[in-house]
């Protein structure tokens, strides 16, 4: 795919605006390394106008009815359908995606803004009685004011979602700022958001690269509240930068999520999922399969199971028929092999894979073939860091309690698998496994009903559902004496 260089402006206070000092960057495409737009390199007197204006428009958004406010974003779901195969291609161009990932990524940012939408009827407060006579305690829920969303390249648009919904629903406004890899799909969202009458200021878009720009985001005392999905190193830094104003933090980190295969179970079932659950996105997805730690038992049976599946899986330009793409960075296949080749000098044996595919068709781009590594233990780099990448790494476990203290013994805890019959087992994963999603018997998997959290370093508040909204929401007292 290939296309002219295309300039794409940011969004504030309702205006098309370039970086103050002129400033510009460049997006390439993944698959071939082609330029094909630049965007503007903010400064952070753009972020201070960008904040400003959200601040300055805050007080009539909360104002409105939320339902009011509900149907801003249902008009925003209307001007994103008109324009579908436009955002589809986008995401191919822009991340890597192939295009059923793509057409998959769009429909999910519909349905977060549609339920974002729905939940204007919903937002909840509480009565108490009072000790004294005359007097009722109410729990209001009110917004925090200007939030700020910084989003992950690996799903661009459906992350604008999940913020942008349940911020603009509950009445705070909100500063976007995009990964610098791919920048591009957030000024098209505003201008969807722009034309479908969004007033002025209520939703702001700044981009650039390096950190100085979302440090002076973070740190700015109008920010009260910061969403994050990135990096378990960029969720520390944010935690402390905002410390200051002891802002509010909804912070979705990263994680490496185990997947347990124990010998009573559906081993057909399981090695389909350990493989759809790996190489999803080419491995960028935060709750894939990191590390499978099946029983030593069933491990020849199901590891040649998953080595027929994986050499199946095929890789190339993602706008042509193909299950994966190519990672969105260079920098990220870059680690990715260095994990790799330094897991093979400490004895994992490449099954298949650990390269860069080979043709002509692969000779730019960010590509790495499926990768599968067996004889691989608890101390090696595929299995202490997180991958992020298409390499499914295979350690042999004894039972149930290895594979459980293995997958507890980590610093971070974002989500598990656990593929067995025993229901007693199952139960005990369910209390015992330390991290915020457990996915039992089936492959990687969310809805927008569900919530999608992290325990320990894998981050603090969470997003979807119910909660997901909450999360934007302040909880304000009030004692009401009525004589």
């Amino acid at each position: 795919m290939t296309t002219s260089l295309q300039h794409y402006p940011c969004y504030i206070d309702g205006q098309w605006v370039d970086a103050s000092n002129g400033a510009t960057f460049t997006v390439e495409n993944p698959a071939t390394e082609e330029v094909w737009a630049t965007i503007p390199d903010c400064t952070v007197e753009d972020a201070d106008r960008a904040l400003k204006s959200a601040q300055k428009a805050q007080l009539d958004w909360q104002a409105l009815p939320a339902i009011e406010r509900g149907r801003h974003l249902l008009a925003i779901v209307e001007g994103l359908k008109a324009r579908r195969e436009e955002f589809v291609r986008l995401l191919v161009l822009e991340q890597g995606k192939t295009t059923p990932e793509a057409q998959g990524e769009f429909d999910d940012t519909l349905n977060y803004l549609t339920y974002s939408a729905e939940a204007a009827r919903r937002i909840e407060g509480n009565i108490y009685p009072s000790d004294n006579p005359n007097e009722q305690i109410w729990i209001q829920k009110v917004p925090y004011g200007v939030t700020l969303g910084l989003c992950a390249y690996n799903f661009p648009l459906a992350l604008i979602g999940r913020k942008v919904g349940p911020a603009l629903v509950t009445g705070n406004t909100m500063v976007l700022k995009p990964h610098e890899a791919t920048p591009v799909t957030a000024s098209l969202f505003c201008q969807v958001a722009h034309e479908a009458g969004l007033p002025p200021g209520v939703l702001n878009l700044v981009s650039g690269t390096g950190i100085t720009l979302s440090s002076h985001l973070v740190s700015s005392p109008m920010t009260r509240l910061v969403s994050l999905t990135g990096s378990t190193r960029a969720g520390q830094a944010i935690y402390k930068a905002s410390s200051e104003n002891v802002s509010g933090l909804v912070l979705e980190l990263g994680g490496k999520a185990s997947f347990v295969v124990l010998e009573d179970a559906d081993l057909e079932k399981a090695a389909d999922a350990a493989v759809i659950s790996r190489f999803a996105n080419c491995g960028q997805v935060c709750i894939c399969n990191e590390l499978v730690l099946v029983q030593e038992s069933i491990a020849d049976k199901f590891e040649a199971m998953v080595l027929e599946r994986v050499k199946k899986i095929r890789y190339g330009q993602p706008d042509s028929e193909v299950d994966m793409g190519p990672s969105v960075t260079g920098a990220s296949i870059e680690r990715v092999n260095g994990l790799v080749q330094e897991s093979i000098k400490k004895g994992a044996q490449v099954a298949t894979g650990a390269k860069r595919p080979e043709g002509s068709e692969f000779e730019k781009g960010h590509w790495y073939e499926p990768t599968v590594l067996t004889q691989v233990t608890a101390d090696m780099p595929v299995a202490t860091d997180e991958i992020f990448g298409p390499v499914l790494p295979i350690i042999r476990v004894k039972d149930y309690e290895e594979a459980l203290a293995i997958t507890n013994d980590r610093e971070d805890g974002l989500s598990s698998y656990i593929f067995t019959k025993d229901i007693k087992k199952i139960m005990h994963a369910v209390h015992h496994m330390q991290v915020g999603t457990v996915f039992v018997n089936q492959p990687i998997s969310g809805y927008i009903q569900g919530y999608h959290s992290g325990h320990k370093r894998s981050g603090v508040g969470g997003e979807d559902g119910v909660y997901g909204i909450e999360n934007y929401l302040q909880k304000r007292a009030v004692y009401f004496n009525y004589e």
